[in-house]
């Protein structure tokens, strides 16, 4: 039988690897930048076009690479980083695998220019799928520049995988967040299209943060620093009142590189437990410095997570340090139950001259002397005798004109008011058409048995199709505002209001200026509360991250779909019995109205016949 177990060419092996380290172009972006930093970049530059899909290129200013490392640097696990397998736990470095640039260069055209300071000329190589085109001298300055064009242009299958412009830019942003907040002493800038995104220049930590998320920022931090033999921490969490739904402003970074973990997560959590609203989360942009031998950063190929020696411990000394920093800052209340109020001394008496207490005595006081003053006694009623029956007649005339005169004096109820509350019988049947189930269901009879309704998927559907037609086919409503509402936003925030601001003014937002880091709102759809706007701005950002285009993809759609999630009514909200039959007709007077935006079933129904099979 014929041997059947091959070696993988090079260019295979590449291709495979690079379904693992580079998922979409902001794992190049990641890639890229990291390489800049290890090689001692001061000023580092990242260019982009078409989200990446066209264009990426990382330009820095570090020692650079000799024409054989040049060439070196583009074979699978080829790196300057390691040497050994022990010094896989003494990593003072972002890369050590060797792979990125073996990966990218098997998916993309890679163009790399490198010169060293002490060269008078540098290198240029050209790659395309793994093969070297060209290498040759060119005059460039010290440092080097990676362009990665047409990413995955021999792997169309996973190109089409791609999601839009909008989100893969936004993941693209993540990324150089990432790699700017952790490196504050390292000047970064980011082009998109053509125009500058970012201009970070050096700075301290906290003004790196404010640079990147907008002014307002800075009155929402407070600082957390502790420092132990086991864990130093330093940085910034948000304050509780500025806490948001989405979990987009949290960071952890360990020795100066970015993970994700729950578990540490949950620590910030516990923290501030107690101080935020339900389904917010809070801000934290915190560095964690750690002994390199204490972790294991080799465990997934994005090198976002990590295995820590102790993690019980660094739960409990990170817990501490946020409920500590937010306690120092009157951010939290402290309460001691064990402390005695009646001790605290104010802190205007505390070099006042303490003198002694005089007593008065009253010489009069006899304790066993009778009390003269006489009791007000309570006012007595008294019974009157029963009349006897006799008096009930009192005041009649025997004449009969008389009485008769008498009686026809006397008023009597008129007999409308003695029939019936329910004048007509359809209105009793009105009344009992529907019932509210665990403030979630509303129930209604039909002709073959029982109809359940979600009262939240189902205000999700009539919500849906009316901002539909307000965006597509008529002018919504707006209501104005007596004062303008100024919301803050970062700056990719500010982009994606910007590339929606025409939908939103059709549903009847009216925007009288939108800034760099602030949009100025002077009207709101009718349906719309003024303290809702800010939730329903931030709850459609981040659906447009996070929406997976599709053939039928539009931002009306998305925004409709975003607006009505957000303004629908929530399980738990009592209705009253119109609201309920206003539901109800609204939903069936609906072109779809079986199922909710995001396609689940808003009814179900029950017939007799079903019913009758649970008594069995």
């Amino acid at each position: 039988m014929a041997d059947i177990i091959q070696l993988l060419p090079d260019h295979v092996a590449n291709q495979i690897a690079a379904g693992e380290v580079v998922q979409r172009p902001a794992s190049v972006v990641k890639e890229l930048l990291e390489n800049a930093i290890d090689a001692g970049a001061t000023t580092i530059k990242l260019i982009v076009k078409d989200a990446g899909k066209t264009l990426i290129q990382v330009i820095d200013d570090g020692k650079g690479m000799s024409t054989t490392d040049a060439r070196l640097s583009f074979e699978r696990h080829a790196t300057s980083k390691i040497r050994t397998a022990d010094d896989l736990f003494q990593l003072h470095t972002k890369g050590f695998r060797g792979e990125a640039l073996a990966s990218i260069a098997a998916i993309a055209h890679v163009e790399l220019k490198t010169k060293q300071d002490q060269d008078d000329i540098g290198n240029i190589i050209i790659i395309e799928g793994s093969n070297i085109v060209s290498q040759d001298v060119v005059v460039v300055p010290k440092g080097t520049s990676i362009a990665v064009k047409n990413l995955f242009f021999n792997i169309p299958a996973r190109r089409n995988f791609l999601k839009s412009n909008t989100v893969e830019l936004r993941h693209i942003i993540d990324e150089f967040h990432r790699v700017a907040l952790a490196h504050s002493n390292i000047s970064f800038a980011m082009y998109n299209n053509g125009s500058e995104t970012f201009n970070l220049l050096v700075s301290n930590y906290r003004q790196r943060i404010v640079n990147i998320f907008g002014n307002k920022t800075n009155e929402k931090l407070v600082p957390v620093e502790e420092d132990t033999e086991v864990l130093k921490i330093s940085g910034f969490v948000g304050k509780p009142e500025y806490a948001k739904k989405t979990r987009g402003e949290q960071y952890f970074f360990v020795n100066n590189r970015f993970i994700k973990s729950a578990y540490l997560n949950h620590a910030i959590a516990s923290a501030f437990d107690g101080l935020l609203k339900s389904g917010t989360h809070p801000s934290y942009f915190l560095n964690l410095t750690v002994d390199p031998q204490t972790i294991d950063i080799n465990i997934h190929p994005t090198k976002t997570e990590i295995k820590f020696d102790d993690e019980h411990t660094l739960y409990a000394l990170l817990r501490s340090a946020v409920k500590h920093s937010l306690g120092q800052f009157n951010i939290a209340p402290v309460l001691d139950f064990n402390r005695d109020s009646n001790l605290d001394t104010p802190y205007n008496y505390n070099k006042a001259n303490t003198n002694t207490p005089t007593i008065e005595v009253d010489k009069s006081f006899n304790p066993f002397q009778e009390e003269t003053q006489s009791k007000v006694k309570a006012a007595t009623y008294k019974k009157e005798s029963a009349a006897s029956w006799e008096n009930l007649y009192v005041g009649l005339e025997s004449k009969g004109t008389k009485t008769q005169q008498d009686f026809s004096e006397v008023h009597f109820e008129s007999e409308e008011s003695t029939g019936s509350i329910f004048d007509d019988d359809k209105y009793v049947d009105k009344i009992q058409t529907t019932y509210q189930l665990h403030n979630k269901y509303i129930v209604s009879t039909i002709k073959s048995g029982m109809l359940v309704i979600d009262q939240h998927r189902a205000h999700q559907r009539i919500l849906y199709e009316d901002f539909l037609k307000n965006m597509t086919i008529k002018e919504a409503v707006s209501q104005q505002l007596l004062f303008p509402l100024q919301l803050h936003f970062s700056i990719q925030d500010i982009e994606i209001i910007n590339q929606l601001k025409e939908d939103l003014e059709h549903t009847g937002f009216i925007f009288s200026s939108v800034n760099k880091e602030s949009v100025e709102i002077i009207g709101v759809p009718v349906s719309v509360p003024e303290s809702e706007v800010s939730i329903i701005l931030e709850q459609l950002i981040s659906d447009v991250e996070n929406e997976v285009p599709d053939a039928h993809f539009s931002a009306t759609d998305l925004l409709a779909k975003s607006m009505a999630k957000s303004l629908a009514i929530k399980t738990g909200q009592s209705l009253q019995k119109d609201e309920q039959e206003h539901l109800v007709n609204s939903l069936f007077a609906c072109k779809e109205p079986n199922t909710s935006p995001t396609n689940r079933a808003t009814f179900i129904t029950m017939s007799v016949d079903e019913l009758d099979k649970k008594f069995i």
